[in-house]
């Protein structure tokens, strides 16, 4: 037997698709409100219709550096959640889970430092 092809229409987002130029002010204004790149592209497949920024030409950390607009690096995000396990454990005492990925995170952000030493150089 035969499949037949979908009959479905592809309907499109009802979003409208913004042009590079909209796409790069918005991504600066939701930098200078204080989101994450990875926040920021979230809002854009949510509210813009927007799937990838790199099919665009440009990721959203170079858009933000390129606007000096400042945004949180990986080694902030980590040592924030370090310092949330730490206030957890510590009145957790017998979470094991818990300790384990305290030691996973300060394995990684000691790789990370490693890392942003060697890439300032």
């Amino acid at each position: 037997m035969v499949k037949k092809a979908s009959t479905k229409v592809n309907k499109e987002k009802t979003t409208e698709r913004a042009k590079l130029e909209d796409i790069e002010k918005i991504i600066v204004d939701l930098g200078k409100k204080g989101l994450t790149p990875s926040k920021i592209g979230i809002e854009l497949k949510k509210n813009y219709g927007v799937d990838k920024i790199k099919t665009l030409g440009a990721s959203i950390t170079k858009i933000l550096e390129k606007n000096k607009v400042n945004h949180d690096n990986d080694l902030k995000t980590v040592g924030k959640k370090i310092s949330k396990l730490e206030g957890h454990i510590s009145k957790n005492k017998q979470d094991k889970r818990a300790k384990r990925e305290l030691v996973k995170f300060v394995g990684l952000r000691r790789k990370l430092e490693i890392y942003e030493s060697k890439k300032n150089k």
